[in-house]
């Protein structure tokens, strides 16, 4: 029986095999420095985006319980688990970060954009039937035709 590490194929898909390792490690680590952010920005006051997609103000936040409250009107207070907690939104621009808050509100921005854009390319080519005076030709003037009487 031959050697496997001598093998070619064998010590590719070692090769692969420690990459993707190496990634699965990184990736877990930057998921839960992204979750520390989170846990710092989370505290009472802060207007806060659930998974299930409820807005509302933290009003308190109980470590031990895991339970949170959240006022998503006014006199109108919420019980969540602290873990639905996705985001903490900007008061200011109504995002996180810069990005929209739904899957709608993005397709939203593309569209107002897309619009935007091919108003801009429209602007000056005329629309379908429309009647467009040439700006560089002088004004033409009426043509008077006039119909000569034969005397008979």
């Amino acid at each position: 029986m031959p050697n496997l590490l001598q093998d070619p194929l064998t010590l590719v898909m070692l090769a692969v095999l420690a990459v993707l390792i190496f990634f699965m490690f990184r990736n877990s680590r930057k998921r839960k420095a992204q979750q520390e952010d989170l846990r710092k920005q989370i505290v009472p006051g802060a207007d806060v985006m659930t998974n299930f997609g409820l807005f509302g103000k933290l009003i308190s936040l109980d470590e031990v319980t895991k339970v949170a409250e959240l006022e998503i009107a006014p006199k109108t207070i919420v019980k969540v688990h602290s873990q639905t907690i996705a985001k903490v939104v900007d008061a200011v621009a109504g995002t996180v970060d810069g990005e929209p808050r739904s899957v709608e509100e993005a397709m939203a921005i593309a569209n107002r954009e897309e619009a935007e854009r091919e108003a801009a390319k429209n602007a000056a080519e005329p629309q379908f039937g429309e009647r467009v005076e040439d700006a560089t030709a002088e004004p033409k003037k009426p043509v008077r035709r006039t119909t000569k009487k034969t005397a008979e």
